[in-house]
Formats: C-alpha cells, sequence, structure tokens
C-alpha cells in the first residue's frame, strides 16, 4: 500500500493529485523550484523539498534531484503528473531502481511509445490505421501541405505545416532547432497534413491482469499552435461504427505495448470519418476531467490503486452519462500572437454551481511568473446534454472574477457560443479561420461607458471619503468646490488599448449623473446604476493600483485610469524591437548582424516564454541598425531587442 506520494510536478496536477490523496489518506509530498516556494500546491501539500533554482532544466526535469527529495522525505511512491518527466523512461526506471513504487506505466511501454516513428510502426504491426509517413527529402509537390512533427515530446513543439515546396527546408531547420531546444532530440518527421480533420482520442485504462478498458472518446480540436484550448466528452457527431472502430483501435494499442494504468491514444479523424492514429501519451492527460465527469470515476484513484497491484474494479468501465466540458484558462493575450502574460493574480473566483469543477494550481493573491507554462486554470461543466454543458460553461467563465494579468476568458466564451462550436461543426482550423472574429474588440462601446462609469462613481466616493480627513486633500478638487460643473475622467481598456472619455457631473444633493444614465447606489466596491431605459445594471469592482477592474452580468472590463491632461512620455526610435513579454532569447535569424537587410515581416528573433517560442517580425523592410540580442540572453518585458532602419520610400 502506498502511504506517502510525492508528485513530481507542480500547479494544477499536483493540486489535483493531492485531492485524491486526501481523500485515500494518502500523505503528499511537493517539490517546489525556488520560483514555487510559496505556489499553492506546495501549500497544500504535507511535506515539500526545495529543487534549486527557476528554470526548469534545473528544477522539475532534473530526475535525480526529485528521486533524492522522494528518499529524503520518506516517500514510498511518485506520480509524475504531465509535462516534465511524466513520459521519460529513465526516470520512471531511476524510481523504481530507488525502490520507489512507479505510478504509471510500464518503462518498456513508455520506451515504445516515446518516439512517434517507432510508435507508428509499432501500430501498424497491431494493425492501427495510420497516416503514411513521407520522406521530406523526396517531397513533391502532390505530397502537400505536410505536418513536420517532433518525433519525441509534444505541446505543439517542433511542428510545422508546410504548404509551399520552397519553404520545406527552412521549416524543416526551424522544427529540428525546435525540437532539439525542447526536448534533446532534433528528430523531426513528416506526414499528410489533414485539412478539416478532427482530434479525437481514446482514454485508456489497464491492469496487470489483463483487463483494459476503452473509457469513450474525447473530441480535441479546438487548438492554438497545436496545443487543446477546450475539450469534451464525449466527442459529438460520431457514428456507433466509428466510436467502436476507435476503441478498438485504442484497445490494440494498449495491448501491443502491454500497458497498464491511466494512458490516451490520439487519432486525427479525416473530414470522410477516417480514423488515424496520431501517438499515445503514456501518462494522465490535462483534458481527464471530462472522461471522470462522464463516466463518474477518479482517474487518479486509480491510477494508484493499479500502482499497487490491485485489478479494476469490473472487467468493463461503468456506463456514460451526460456530457461534459471543459476550458484551459490561460494568462495570455489571444489577440496579439496568444502572448502571455506575467505580474500579480488579485482574484480568481469561478462560480462554484452544481455541475461546475475547477482545477487550478492558483489562488488570488498568486503571482503568475515567466518560467512555466500560463494555464491558469480548467474550468468543468457536467450536463445531461452537450447543450446544456456548453451553456453552463460558458455563463460560468462570463461570471467568473478574474483580477490580474489578461486572460483568454473571452475567446473560450465567444467559442463556445460560436455556430461551429455549438453544431459540433468541430476541426482543428477553427482558430485559424475564426480568430480575428473572435478576438475583436466587441461592438459594445455603451456597455463599456457603463462599467467605465460605475468605475468613476466608485473612484469619486473612494476620493470624497478620502477628502473627508484633513490630512488627506482629493484629487477631485474642482468636484468638490463646484459640484454642478460637468467633469470628465479618461479610461484605457486593456488589454486591447483603446482610449475613451467618461463625461459625468455631480448633482448639489451629490448624486453622479451622465448622458443615458444615473448612479442610484455607490461604495468604492459596488455601483448600481439606471440608464434611460429603466433598465438596473450592477458591478462590483476591485482597484489595485492603477487598475480598476468591473465586473458586470454579462462582462468584465478592465480599466487604466488615465490622467486627466496628457504627460509627456518617452519615445523609443522608431524601428525598435522590444520584448513584449519576459522571456530568454532562443535563437536569431541566420546572418543577422548590424548592417543586415531585411523584409518587412521577416522573423528576426525568437523569444520563449512560459514554455511557448514567440517570433519577433521586422516591422518593416530596411536595414537592421543595431543588435542587442543574444542566444540566452534573458530579457524583461520592453527590452530593446533591435532596431530596424525603414528603406525610404522612392
Amino acid at each position: 500500500m502506498i502511504s506517502t506520494l510525492l508528485v513530481a510536478n507542480r500547479g494544477e496536477i499536483a493540486c489535483r493529485i493531492f485531492r485524491t490523496c486526501r481523500a485515500l489518506g494518502i500523505a503528499t509530498v511537493a517539490v517546489h523550484s525556488d520560483a514555487d516556494a510559496d505556489a499553492l500546491h506546495v501549500r497544500e501539500a504535507d511535506a515539500a523539498v526545495r529543487l534549486p533554482g527557476a528554470a526548469p532544466a534545473d528544477t522539475y526535469l532534473r530526475g535525480d534531484l526529485v528521486v533524492r527529495a522522494a528518499l529524503a522525505a520518506g516517500a514510498d511512491a511518485v506520480h509524475p503528473g504531465y509535462g516534465f518527466l511524466s513520459e521519460n523512461a529513465g526516470f520512471a526506471r531511476a524510481v523504481q531502481d530507488a525502490g520507489l513504487l512507479w505510478v504509471g506505466p510500464p518503462v518498456k511501454a513508455i520506451e515504445m511509445m516515446a518516439s512517434k516513428t517507432r510508435a507508428k510502426e509499432l501500430m501498424a504491426a497491431a494493425d492501427v490505421p495510420l497516416l503514411s509517413p513521407v520522406d521530406p527529402a523526396k517531397a513533391t509537390a502532390d505530397d502537400l501541405p505536410l505536418l513536420l512533427k517532433a518525433a519525441a515530446g509534444g505541446g505543439g513543439r517542433g511542428m510545422r505545416v508546410v504548404r509551399e515546396l520552397g519553404a520545406l527546408p527552412g521549416e524543416m531547420a526551424a522544427a529540428t532547432a525546435e525540437a532539439a531546444n525542447a526536448f534533446g532530440d532534433g528528430e523531426v518527421f513528416a506526414e499528410p497534413y489533414v485539412e478539416r480533420g478532427r482530434h479525437v482520442e481514446v482514454q485508456i485504462m489497464a491492469d496487470e491482469h489483463g483487463t483494459v478498458w476503452a473509457l469513450g472518446t474525447r473530441d480535441c480540436s479546438l487548438q492554438r499552435r497545436h496545443q487543446k484550448v477546450i475539450e469534451e466528452a464525449p466527442a459529438p457527431g460520431l457514428d456507433e461504427a466509428l466510436r467502436t472502430r476507435l476503441h478498438d483501435a485504442a484497445t490494440a494499442a494498449a495491448r501491443a505495448v502491454g500497458y497498464r494504468g491511466a494512458g490516451t491514444v490520439e487519432f486525427l479523424v479525416t473530414a470522410d470519418g477516417r480514423p488515424c492514429f496520431l501517438e499515445m501519451n503514456t501518462r494522465l492527460q490535462v483534458e481527464h476531467p471530462v472522461t471522470e465527469a462522464v463516466f463518474g470515476l477518479d482517474l487518479v484513484a486509480l491510477q494508484l490503486s493499479v500502482a499497487e497491484g490491485e485489478p479494476l474494479p469490473a472487467a468493463t468501465p461503468p456506463a456514460p452519462h451526460g456530457h461534459a466540458v471543459e476550458a484551459r484558462l490561460y494568462a495570455e493575450d489571444p489577440a496579439h500572437d496568444w502572448q502571455p502574460r506575467t505580474g500579480p493574480l488579485h482574484t480568481l473566483d469561478v462560480p462554484d454551481e452544481p455541475g461546475l469543477r475547477l482545477d487550478t494550481g492558483y489562488t488570488g493573491g498568486d503571482t503568475i511568473g515567466v518560467h512555466y507554462d500560463p494555464m491558469l486554470a480548467k474550468v468543468i461543466a457536467h450536463a445531461p446534454t452537450r447543450t446544456q454543458a456548453v451553456r453552463l460553461l460558458a455563463r460560468a467563465l462570463e461570471r467568473a472574477r478574474i483580477h490580474g494579468p489578461a486572460t483568454n476568458r473571452d475567446l473560450l466564451v465567444r467559442s463556445l457560443r460560436h455556430p461551429d462550436f455549438t453544431g459540433a461543426r468541430l476541426d482543428t482550423g477553427f482558430y485559424e479561420r475564426h480568430l480575428d472574429a473572435l478576438t475583436a474588440t466587441p461592438d459594445g462601446s455603451a456597455d463599456r461607458n457603463l462599467a467605465a462609469l460605475a468605475a468613476t462613481a466608485a473612484d469619486a466616493t473612494r476620493h470624497r471619503a478620502a477628502a473627508s480627513t484633513p490630512a488627506t486633500g482629493s484629487r477631485f478638487g474642482a468636484w468638490r468646490n463646484v459640484p454642478s460643473q460637468p467633469q470628465t475622467r479618461r479610461y484605457r481598456s486593456e488589454p486591447d488599448g483603446t482610449e475613451h472619455e467618461i463625461a459625468y457631473r455631480t448633482t448639489r444633493s451629490g448624486a453622479i449623473e451622465a448622458p443615458g444614465a444615473r448612479i442610484l447606489t455607490v461604495t468604492p466596491e459596488h455601483v448600481t446604476l439606471e440608464t434611460d431605459d429603466g433598465v438596473t445594471h450592477r458591478f462590483r469592482l476591485a482597484t489595485h493600483h492603477d487598475r480598476v477592474y468591473v465586473d458586470g452580468a454579462t462582462r468584465s472590463y478592465t480599466f487604466t485610469a488615465l490622467p486627466r491632461f496628457t504627460e509627456p512620455t518617452g519615445r523609443t526610435d522608431p524601428g525598435s524591437l522590444l520584448a513584449p513579454m519576459p522571456g530568454t532569447v532562443v535563437r536569431l535569424a541566420d546572418g543577422l548582424v548590424a548592417g543586415a537587410a531585411v523584409e518587412a515581416g521577416q522573423p528576426l528573433i525568437w523569444l520563449e516564454a512560459m514554455k511557448m517560442e514567440h517570433r519577433i517580425l521586422a516591422p518593416a523592410s530596411g536595414t537592421l541598425t543595431a543588435l542587442h540580442a543574444a542566444p540566452g540572453l534573458q530579457v524583461e518585458v520592453g527590452a530593446l531587442l533591435a532596431v530596424v532602419q525603414e528603406e525610404p520610400t522612392p
């Protein structure tokens, strides 16, 4: 029996595993980097062991340090979570060699599935349907489009879509470099890129007594940068014959490698309904909660039981019930190349309603750092029907209070309500087609103005209260002396940066009015106003430094209060390329030196932040007059990386 479990991971998945351990009476041990010293997973564990450093390569990817931590803390078992070392056969072997119980599949199964090229060979022998590989050196125009993929690892790293034959050598080089940097293995292979394909997967659970469960299907087609954003179970719109074929293929894949524990077999389903094996993930998946909800299971509890040698509870899995949908809440700006965002997370409050589940590694007051994945939380909804589950999830996200860095919350809500999603017209090109529309600033200036008016009223009330203290004074001097005169407040909406001005006046009785609306009640935290059409609107507010967070019934707004008069600001030289986020320069364009000619839109610098690579593009055609970036350089947001002098117009 497992008495003390170390989770070789961090954040949300560590917290989720600890939750099951508490229910089972198992003591828990966390490991943490210096950056995570006060993280939620550390606070929730019974004991914690420091891994000196901050970068993953120095901490969570150091299997020797993790094994040493387990022994030092008296753990008798190790659960790898997902990511980091979860599919590292060497780490699994080291855990077992140290006399610890490994909560995962056999080392041999991990090794067999570690290389996607080797895995495809094994699956072909097991009669699992596949896409035919393409030799990049012999590819012709007839083979296009191609998908380049890293043989090791996952998460979208080392993946490129090639639509023009001339671009193939450059994309191969880029994919190889990214794969080598991310996984220490630069092997890249090519296969046909399936347009309008669906990403459908099957959850597997197997014991050492010969029982293999195929726990339904999941659709994970809504992806950004080949990383999943919204997942659901069961995958909608599949006929029974296709479901059976997927279950049979996944079971065959598991038996072919002598699998044990939780795993996922991923398929690409073509537009004409043909399944093709992609890979087998020899670990728990991020999206496992939707399967848990539909089947009424705790997959982590089953992992622990199977690791202890127990058989699965029955020869066949329980019957599924209802539909579940999961959305990944990221600290990122989808409208600006999915750039990750960092900083204090003041509030994270998701409604606690029947059918909703929140898996997270953060609480209000934590800080989103630069070293790890930008996922803040997973929000899961379960209901009797797909329509009900989707509606419940969209509304929960809409009502959530999230104060801090920009997130993809609005994108998630709009995605869940998009006609293609509600109509189950799903494929991996969803965001490629719809991203611009989904991230456009909504035509809701009236609603935004009401929220800004609420912010203005709360601010005026707060400063009036402060002004009543003799030593305090007030920034609203004109408002106090001539209360009936019109006043204005200027705000910048975040993260789109649009500026607007709110005109209002305060009556002699102290009431605040604006064109089309009047304030009914106001405190620094709550504002109720009424519009001329008789509709009452209620807002909750929170202020942190110069940011005001305004949460309404259907939308949330973030404003930065601007000075009444424009202040002079520093200027940067035209053509300056500034770091859009803190990160590390991983590479430069070939031959990039000061004095080099560059073309508009040409990738010049690759910056890695929060496990993602971001390209810094030339803003115009011209000459690179300064280059301050170099591989390995760590930069802060706004750091000057290079300067491009634009060619004069003829």
